[in-house]
Formats: structure tokens, C-alpha cells, sequence
């Protein structure tokens, strides 16, 4: 089964398309899957074969997010805590992943026709070397495209997310990139596995389940959060619709929560950089407090300079990461 699914909305799908994309759209919408092993017993079939109907599911809402005019869309493909599953349905998942990694390759020119760019989250070191080596293909051959995302979060969980973050700037500090005083909430942002994409606005889960069981954590503090009792092989485009509509109605608070973060994220990074300046003049006045144009002065220098070192280290960041996926494709041409 084909990732791109081609094909039209029929006529009260796209009259009722029309209507929603005339109020405010989700640019980024994320998807917890969830339910695919009940939808299994739910119809007597090997929970293979769930799994199987829970990724042709996700080629369908891809298909209804391109005619919603929605660029990019996360989702929940693996987590860390279903290598606790049993060898048989772990090494099920796996080979799933690889067929499905390995279509992906196939679909070359569609994937450019769309210009759909693939990216997974998550460390790919937990997986066999084989697979890792197609999603890197897979990364790689779409990087430069640009018109649609799909970003698959796979040996992923938030809290590792997290904790990598924080694994890379004290690594840009060891390296010295960037100062201990440089570290802040906005950076650690940019040293997540999802820095490359805005965070969703719409967060959606099935199966009934009211939980985001480690998913995005950090990004989602500003979405609108929606939980559908609908088991995900079963998922329809009324669901979707459904919960663009609840995006809706949350739209200006929504945007509201996130223009206050800003502003306060902004003035923590003021405060912090004025501390900073106050110690540096103070030892150099030896505890003569300094005029309030030298103060200024010494604020902008020392903001440009910080930018500069962040940009620096961030771009550091970009080539090893990089490097990683590039040296996996490598592998794979010596094998």
C-alpha cells in the first residue's frame, strides 16, 4: 500500500471541506494512532494485520490532510515502551516499518511530485542496523522538499526527547560552543528531535484512551488537545473534521496562550541577559556600579555575541545530526 494516495474528496466531503477551510486551520497536526490492536479483536484478525490496517489508515488521513490544505503531520509510529511488547509483535512492528520504509524508497518521484518531506524523530540507534539504514534513505532522498512534512516519531518518547535536548547543549558547552549562561527554554526547544517544525496546533488521540502516554509533551503545551473514541483503522474524514472544528472554537485562546509565551519567554532571556552583564561590569568596575549608557552599551554587545555563539553551536548541532543519516546511507552503498 502506497504512503501518497491519490484520489478526489467526494462532493459532501469537499462542500464540508470548504466550509472549515473558511475559519482558521491547523498548519501541524499531530496523531497518537492508537487502537489498532483492539480493532484487531475487535474483527478476529492477527494483530499484524492490525497494524497492517492502522498504517493504511494513516495513507488515508495524509491524503485528507493534503486536501485540508494541512503542510505537516507528526505522528506516533513506535514508542520506546513497546520494545516491553512481546518479541513476536516487536519484531511484527519492525518488519512492518522496513516494508513500509522500503515502498517508500520505491515512491521516489511521488513523494517529489508532492514535495513531501520525511523526517523521523527519535533514536534510531535502538533499531536494527538494516532498518536504520532505509530510514535514512528515506530522510535523506526527501530532505529538500518542501511543500508537505511527515514527520514519524519512531523509538521515540517525550522524556528521551527531552533528555537528549539536554545532552546536547551540555555537549555544545564541553565543546565550548556555547556558555552554561546560554542555556534557556528556547534553546532547549531547538536542540529537540522536532525542531525543525512549529509545534502542533492540533493534537489528536483515539481509541477512547484520555492520556498522551509521552507524546510531545514539550510541544503541546499550547495545542488544542482532542481525544476520539473511535478505534484508529476506523478512523473517517468526519472525525477529522470533527476535531478541526473543536480546534476552531479554541483557535483565540489557543493563540492568545502562545503570543503571552512568547513575550514572557522574551523577557526571561532580557532578565538573564541583564544578570549576566550586571556580574561581567561588576567585576570589571571592581563593584563600582557602572553608568546606565555603559550598561546599555555592554547589553547589546553582549546579546549579538550570544546569538552569534547559539546560531554557531545550533548549526554544530544541524551537522552532526546530519551527518549521522549520511553516514548511514554510506554504510548501506559499502554493504
Amino acid at each position: 500500500m502506497s504512503w501518497i494516495r491519490e484520489g478526489e474528496l467526494n462532493l459532501l466531503e469537499k462542500i464540508s471541506a470548504n466550509i472549515l477551510m473558511a475559519g482558521p486551520m491547523p498548519k501541524h497536526v499531530a496523531f497518537i494512532m492508537d487502537g489498532n490492536r483492539r480493532f484487531a479483536r475487535k474483527k478476529k484478525l492477527e494483530r499484524h494485520d492490525g497494524h497492517m490496517q492502522g498504517f493504511n489508515k494513516l495513507a488515508e488521513t495524509l491524503r485528507w490532510c493534503k486536501h485540508l490544505n494541512i503542510p505537516e503531520v507528526t505522528v506516533y509510529a513506535f514508542s520506546i515502551e513497546n520494545f516491553k511488547r512481546s518479541k513476536e509483535e516487536v519484531d511484527g512492528l519492525l518488519d512492518l516499518a522496513r516494508q513500509k520504509f522500503e515502498r517508500l524508497l520505491e515512491e521516489q518521484e511521488n513523494l517529489e511530485k508532492h514535495g513531501v518531506c520525511i523526517r523521523v524523530l527519535g533514536d534510531l540507534n535502538m533499531l536494527p542496523l538494516d532498518l536504520q539504514q532505509v530510514i535514512a534513505k528515506a530522510v535523506v532522498m526527501t530532505k529538500n522538499h518542501n511543500k508537505c512534512f511527515l514527520n514519524v516519531c519512531f523509538a521515540y518518547t517525550s522524556r528521551y526527547e527531552i533528555t537528549n535536548a539536554v545532552r546536547e547543549m551540555a555537549w555544545g558547552v564541553e565543546q565550548g560552543l556555547i556558555k552554561a549562561s546560554d542555556v534557556s527554554e528556547a534553546l532547549l526547544s531547538e536542540c529537540l528531535y522536532s525542531n525543525n517544525s512549529p509545534n502542533p496546533d492540533l493534537l489528536i488521540r483515539t481509541s477512547g484512551e484520555v492520556r498522551l502516554s509521552d507524546f510531545l509533551l514539550w510541544q503541546t503545551s499550547h495545542s488544542c488537545l482532542v481525544f476520539q473514541s473511535v478505534l484508529w483503522p476506523e478512523y473517517s474524514f468526519w472525525n477529522l473534521c470533527e476535531a478541526i472544528v473543536q480546534y476552531q472554537l479554541n483557535h483565540k485562546s489557543i493563540q492568545k496562550a502562545r503570543e503571552l509565551h512568547r513575550e514572557e519567554q522574551a523577557l526571561q532571556q532580557l532578565e538573564a541577559d541583564c544578570a549576566c552583564i550586571a556580574e561581567h561590569l561588576q567585576h570589571q568596575g571592581n563593584g563600582k556600579p557602572a553608568d546606565a549608557q555603559r550598561r546599555q552599551e555592554a547589553l547589546q554587545h553582549y546579546t549579538v555575541t550570544r546569538e552569534e555563539r547559539v546560531q554557531d553551536f545550533l548549526q554544530a548541532l544541524k551537522h552532526k545530526r546530519d551527518t549521522f543519516f549520511t553516514n548511514l546511507c554510506s554504510e548501506t552503498v559499502l554493504t
